[in-house]
């Protein structure tokens, strides 16, 4: 197992609150055609983690619940220092008590979104309070400190089945994405919160790659993607990331990547594997 420094992650607190859809207008395609479409927040009944992140009617869907702080300030920590894998509480609501996980941040929206069993969506409603156990920024590899791990959760990162060899870790990934892919983000000032999307506009591009088979949750391999200290192109640099919400019909955006590993050296190597999924990983951690 990797040696980290788990032990001196702080594990806090952060809060926010089921948010109602936004907007309602147009969308414009990449083909030039107005729709319109259901897109982001509130409670996704039927798209869930571990479904095709392609072929639904709507524009950046994001999968279970999405939750939001309405002061700015407290919304920058939820969406900072929530990570993958972390608990998630309701405490307002008649699904009080009931437990969930994050999914994973959506930058521009600023949306933090959770999965909750099916039986639990049912009884939650907009504007409920949900907590969340905030643990894993901080987080470091002992022997590889060049890699920067973020955004995710120290006890899903153990379970993800991580290799040593010849001095540098293999990751189960499902696809890799080439760098010219990177889309709506590229830019941005950090990787610590929020997301960027793989362009998907290039439809033969991307069946040749077999990204359109990609799943809410899969992991995914992002070449010459640097995210050390925000997102940008590095040749050689590779970076690791989590699908977290659905493709788009808009130029320029597809289906986002939550960062959780970078490296500007090329310290990371892909293991294809088809199961590299948030839900597999959680599976096993919850029968651990």
């Amino acid at each position: 197992m990797l040696r980290t420094n788990r032990d001196r992650v702080v594990k806090w607190s952060v809060q926010g609150k089921v948010h109602h859809p936004t907007g309602g207008g147009y969308r414009i395609t990449h083909e030039g055609i107005p729709m319109v479409l259901p897109a982001t927040g509130g409670i996704s009944y039927n798209v869930h983690i571990g479904d095709l992140a392609f072929g639904w009617a709507g524009d950046h869907v994001e999968p279970g619940v999405s939750i939001r702080n309405e002061d700015k300030n407290e919304n920058a920590a939820l969406t900072t220092f929530a990570c993958i894998g972390n608990k998630a509480k309701i405490i307002s609501g008649d699904a009080k008590g009931k437990l969930g996980y994050v999914t994973g941040t959506h930058g521009g929206i600023e949306h933090t979104m959770i999965h909750f069993d099916e039986c639990i969506l049912e009884d939650l409603c907009i504007d409920d309070k949900i907590i969340i156990q905030a643990y894993g920024q901080g987080l470091q590899l002992l022997d590889y400190l060049d890699i920067k791990v973020m955004n995710i959760d120290p006890d899903l990162f153990e379970q993800l089945e991580i290799a040593e060899c010849d001095g540098k870790i293999h990751v189960p990934v499902v696809a890799i994405v080439p760098p010219y892919l990177m889309g709506s983000g590229i830019g941005a000032a950090s990787s610590y919160t929020g997301d960027y999307d793989i362009m998907t506009a290039d439809v033969d591009e991307i069946k040749r790659l077999h990204l359109d088979k990609l799943k809410f949750g899969d992991f995914v391999l992002l070449q010459d993607c640097d995210n050390t200290y925000g997102r940008g192109y590095l040749k050689g640099a590779v970076s690791i990331g989590v699908v977290v919400h659905s493709d788009c019909v808009k130029m320029g955006h597809g289906p986002g990547i939550t960062t959780i590993m970078t490296c500007k050296k090329s310290l990371i190597d892909p293991i294809i594997d088809h199961n590299a999924n948030i839900t597999h990983y959680m599976k096993k951690l919850s029968r651990s």
